[in-house]
């Protein structure tokens, strides 16, 4: 028994021609903005001298769950580290979508625990540091995972991916 496909009908006809042509273009940008977005956040956790973004203060608001330093604040250091490292070498990493999939699982682990463990107690809202960014990265970052590298990447050039 043949099965045809369903052909989509659009409500403005011709921009069909046009979405049907960028369609190709539109997972690649998903796996590039997730990787661009995060280098900026590594960057700073790394290079971020006194600002806020830097890993020192990321482990001593970590050590204190968002409040005051707590007492276990220097054993997050090296975790507030490998962060930064993670988001800004995984970053590129993403964008040229090379060892794709195993950068992608480290953000989706990251990410479930910023949201839950980090930002879930200020609510959803993410001006109120909420968990909202955080659940939104660990939802992109499985759709990384899930597809991979993708028709643009040098995972397919390699013709190899986890």
């Amino acid at each position: 028994m043949a099965t045809t496909e369903a052909k989509t009908e659009y409500y403005i006809g011709f921009l069909g021609g046009i979405w049907d042509s960028l369609a190709k273009y539109a997972y690649p940008l998903v796996r590039i903005t997730c990787g661009a977005l995060l280098i900026p956040h590594g960057y700073l956790k790394l290079f971020g001298g006194a600002t806020k973004g830097t890993s020192f203060f990321m482990a001593m608001t970590l050590g204190g769950h968002g409040k005051a330093a707590g007492p276990f604040a220097e054993s997050w250091l090296p975790w507030a580290y490998y962060i930064g490292v993670l988001e800004l070498v995984g970053g590129i990493l993403l964008v040229i979508g090379l060892l794709t999939r195993v950068v992608a699982a480290q953000v989706v682990v990251f990410m479930f625990v910023a949201a839950v463990f980090v930002h879930s107690g200020f609510g959803y809202l993410w001006n109120k540091a909420g968990y909202e960014m955080p659940l939104m990265w660990l939802l992109l970052a499985i759709v990384v995972l899930i597809r991979g590298g993708g028709d643009y990447s040098i995972d397919k050039k390699l013709g190899k991916e986890f």
